[in-house]
């Protein structure tokens, strides 16, 4: 008897959702970066690009993509979060400055920056020691904190494109909580949907509880940003 764990589709198995960890930036930070996407937009148009331009609701910042994952697993994620973001103060991102992954001359994704600071390097180190502990693979690559903007429909370079607003800041957000999302894939793009809001709170001494997590074919191709794993973006 063959094992069809991999070719059958995901709905007709056990259910699930595919999660990711995100920050999301503040309303004033999402409109002016929807107006950079529009002037963005009109240029790639004009350079004959082929961009899927992300709307302005879905903008958030990855903290750690998890992947498929089992209901009764959820709860225990959501625990792990909780206890991973306790005690950590309220924390000032700044987001400018636009680039493209991997690289300008050959480009697939098309980013505004995230500036964070040494706080926010500790809070994404705790959540990536939770997420191991309950199964989920470590990421490999460095933590580069960014808002995806858009996504070219093969690799183009783009430095002509982003050139004129390479250097342009775009607001600040003031970050109490982190969200854990579920995202669908659909043919006109991926669906965000909020599972769980952990706000920052006082630190106390816990445990979370262990998922069992099973995973799924595709987790390690790519992230809900379209990131190859193992690669990063390029400055």
């Amino acid at each position: 008897m063959s094992d069809d764990t991999t070719s059958s589709p995901r709905s007709e198995r056990e259910p699930g959702k595919r999660l990711f960890v995100a920050a999301q930036v503040s309303t004033a930070t999402s409109n002016a970066l929807a107006s950079a996407a529009q002037t963005l937009a009109r240029r790639a148009r004009d350079a004959g690009l082929d961009v899927r331009w992300m709307p302005a609701t879905s903008y958030h910042i990855t903290l750690k993509f998890l992947g498929w994952t089992r209901d009764p697993a959820v709860e225990a994620v959501r625990d792990a979060l909780v206890e991973a973001a306790r005690g950590t103060p309220r924390l000032m991102l700044r987001t400018a400055r636009i680039g493209a992954f991997p690289a300008l001359e050959k480009a697939s994704v098309v980013w505004a920056g995230v500036e964070g600071d040494a706080v926010m390097a500790g809070l994404v180190g705790r959540i990536e020691a939770a997420m191991v502990a309950l199964g989920y693979p470590a990421e490999t690559r460095p933590f580069h904190p960014h808002v995806t903007l858009g996504r070219l429909r093969e690799l183009r370079p783009v430095k002509d494109l982003v050139l004129p607003l390479a250097e342009q800041t775009f607001g600040e957000t003031k970050l109490d909580a982190i969200t854990l999302f579920e995202s669908e894939t659909r043919a006109a793009g991926a669906v965000y949907r909020e599972v769980a809001r952990i706000d920052f709170e006082p630190a106390s001494i816990g445990a979370a509880d262990s998922a069992e997590r099973t995973p799924r074919a595709g987790d390690l191709d790519e992230t809900d940003d379209g990131w190859p794993r193992g690669q990063g973006p390029s400055y």
